[in-house]
């Protein structure tokens, strides 16, 4: 029994036909028809039955294919601590994003981990800012950007504030500008989930003024549709103030001026898993792209008050 053929094993009965494993494993048919064969005179057993409509796995090939995927599953592990071992970043993380991808510089991230790192991986997950940092804290995801306060329970590198100002269609201008807390308020609003910290500073910043938070009107989780919602007409929204000012003078929308809100951006992952190699590389790279120094090195160990007698 080789590793080859127990991926041969795999392919076919993931793929149900010879041909399309074969392609997908890059061997001639004939050659794949060959290793199922001889793996099946290696165990003993029938794994398939050759049908009109393709392969179909015996009873003891639906038994036998978990233990296979194990073995090939341990061997793929064996094969990423080893590359570890010789110092080669390698295996797979998935990664929460948040807002706008420039925003996050996930552009720039990205890049640097393809140029240092061509053997990590990376899965990137679009959440809303809340549900990205519970998917952190219940191992969805292994690490990812998040607004908001100062994150509990997880390691937390501050990247940078954002402000947020109150933006609404152009044509809402003069119902806007001398408009009081609960007039504001009563108008429709666009918001995100109430997991997402986009919704949290809504709520925070009305209650703050003792006014009842608006209702929504419509739901969005993309910073980039509420924008787009805003312009067409639909409500009002929380805008990144910088991309709200570039609006502003293009005519597309009006501000209110008497709110500004400010949040963090983090990148956040579990506290226990930090210094694992594919994260800590990770969290590395994140700290280039946004220019962040390094963290201090730790003491050297205080050497003993006492020098040791030898016995």
């Amino acid at each position: 029994m080789e590793l080859y053929q127990l991926r041969a094993f795999a392919a076919v009965a993931e793929e149900g036909h010879l041909t399309r494993a074969a392609e997908r494993l890059h061997v001639s048919q004939p050659a794949l028809s060959g290793q199922i064969k001889a793996l099946e005179r290696d165990f003993e057993v029938r794994l398939f039955e050759r049908t009109s409509a393709g392969m179909v796995l015996t009873a003891a090939g639906r038994e036998l294919l978990p233990l296979a995927r194990r073995v090939l599953a341990a061997a793929d592990e064996l094969k990423r601590a080893s590359r570890q071992l010789q110092g080669e970043v390698a295996g797979t993380l998935r990664l929460g994003t948040v807002s706008n991808p420039a925003a996050i510089r996930l552009g720039d991230l990205l890049a640097a981990a393809v140029a240092r790192h061509p053997r990590m991986e990376l899965e990137v997950h679009r959440e809303v800012s809340g549900a990205a940092l519970e998917g952190v804290r219940e191992g969805r995801l292994d690490a990812s950007f998040y607004f908001g306060d100062a994150p509990r329970d997880v390691f937390a590198l501050r990247l940078r504030d954002f402000v947020y100002c109150v933006a609404g269609p152009a044509a809402w201008a003069s119902r806007i500008e001398g408009a009081d807390w609960e007039q504001i308020a009563a108008l429709p609003w666009i918001l995100t989930p109430a997991i997402s910290t986009h919704n949290r500073l809504v709520t925070r910043l009305f209650e703050q003024q003792g006014v009842e938070p608006p209702q929504r009107r419509v739901e969005a989780d993309e910073e980039s549709v509420i924008e787009s919602l805003i312009v067409s007409g639909v409500g009002l929204s929380l805008m990144q103030e910088q991309s709200a000012r570039a609006r502003l003078r293009s005519g597309e929308i009006c501000l209110w001026e008497r709110a500004r809100l400010r949040t963090t951006l983090w990148f956040v992952c579990a506290a226990e898993r930090r210094d694992e190699p594919l994260l800590r590389a990770l969290i590395d790279l994140v700290r280039d792209t946004w220019k962040l120094p390094s963290p201090p090195s730790p003491p050297p160990p205080k050497a003993n008050a006492t020098p040791a007698l030898a016995g």
